[in-house]
């Protein structure tokens, strides 16, 4: 399992179309396990291409503080699941929450 998380400064940028790169973290989910972490400059935000783009990156999972519903409708298209309204936190913090379950979500922040 991948899980793709969309940073700013070294934190979840909370509108994932204005990130500086993504922390794409591999996990063992059943051994609750990170793997391996790697961080890549997404290619220009434009409507549908940060979906494909992590598709082809194998992100199975993405983790976001805010998302317009298109986007959303994107990723899953993609066969990603989306979370959206996850804190500003750094990835392997995210990630570990998930793993274990923890990892609260709440409101979407964006609105379009």
């Amino acid at each position: 399992m991948k899980i793709a998380i969309p940073l700013a400064e070294g934190k979840l940028c909370m509108h994932f179309g204005h990130c500086e790169t993504f922390a794409l973290i591999d996990v063992d989910k059943e051994n609750k396990k990170i793997l391996k972490t790697e961080f890549l400059t997404p290619p220009p935000h434009e409507p549908g291409v940060l979906p494909k783009w992590l598709s082809e990156q194998n992100a199975t999972v993405i983790i976001a503080g805010g998302m317009g519903m298109r986007a959303q409708d994107l990723f899953k298209e993609n066969n990603i699941e989306v979370l959206v309204g996850a804190p500003s936190a750094e990835p392997e913090i995210l990630v570990k929450k998930y793993l274990e379950g923890a990892l609260t979500c709440g409101d979407n922040i964006c609105d379009h």
